[in-house]
């Protein structure tokens, strides 16, 4: 409902490879983690984003958005719903190319915002899912 297979496709093939993952900590027992490492097996760089800062899977955590060094193409974002539209803002702050709102994330004011923005964006999905779903390579 708040994409198609096309933008899924797009975001998961062409958005680029660095993947700032919102809520992403050491905690192996949350659906970031294993979702993260998902994303790692399809070739993504994951970049964790956690008040903690912790490194993840081998990569310097961050604090925030903001504290990431480097240019960032996708912001995957695992937080509760009332705080994923000022994520989403912040991503669009960052240049980052699209944004990915897990599965039970939703706020739709911030997806409006995100896309009138020129962001591709997706909506209460998971790419760990998607994945094997649209690329029959995996």
């Amino acid at each position: 409902m708040y994409a198609d297979d096309e933008t899924v496709r797009r975001i998961l093939q062409d958005s680029g490879d660095t993947w700032a993952v919102v809520g992403l900590s050491t905690n192996r027992s949350r659906a970031a983690y294993g979702v993260a490492e998902a994303l790692k097996r399809f070739g993504k760089r994951v970049v964790p984003v956690h008040p903690k800062a912790e490194p993840v899977h081998g990569e310097q955590g961050y604090a925030s958005l903001a504290d990431i060094p480097f240019p960032v193409d996708v912001v995957d974002v695992f937080v509760n719903s009332d705080l994923a539209g000022g994520v989403a803002d912040e991503a669009v702050a960052v240049g980052a190319k699209a944004v990915w709102f897990q599965l039970g994330v939703i706020d739709e004011e911030a997806y409006e915002r995100t896309r009138a923005a020129g962001l591709a964006m997706v909506m209460d999905r998971c790419p760990a899912i998607e994945i094997p779903r649209l690329d029959p390579r995996r």
